[in-house]
């Protein structure tokens, strides 16, 4: 029963490490959208389109506008999960079998397992530290 003590740490290791991912994804694009927002109405400003103090209400309005986007799909996926009483099903496919479905290409699983491994090491970095 070790084995099956092993998969449930690693599966748990695997989520904890996309959702680490998935939170610097969306800190990473909010602050990309705030950046070209900034750029755009810099220059509107620059040719006399808006005042400088609409550029900083605009600016304003779509950082907002983009954090709430960002809030009402991390909503939306919350209330699915809580909609549904069963765990998510996982499949955990060895190395000698042959993949579930036929669109899964073997360069494609192993491009999977690098990010795997990638994540698992970064885990281990953020305990040590």
């Amino acid at each position: 029963m070790a084995g099956l003590g092993d998969i449930v740490q690693k599966a748990f290791y695997l989520g904890v490490g996309l959702a680490t991912t998935a939170g610097e994804q969306a800190g990473e694009k909010l602050s990309s959208i705030g950046v070209q927002a900034q750029k755009l109405t810099d220059e509107m400003v620059a040719k006399g389109e808006i005042t400088t103090e609409e550029a900083r209400k605009l600016v304003d309005e779509m950082i907002q506008s983009a954090q709430q986007q960002n809030l009402n799909q991390a909503q939306d996926t919350t209330e699915r999960a809580k909609k549904t009483n069963e765990p998510r099903r996982i499949e955990i496919v060895a190395d000698n079998e042959a993949p579930a479905s036929s669109s899964e290409s073997p360069d494609n699983i192993s491009q999977m397992r690098k990010q795997v491994e990638a994540l698992q090491e970064e885990l281990k970095r953020m305990k040590n530290s």
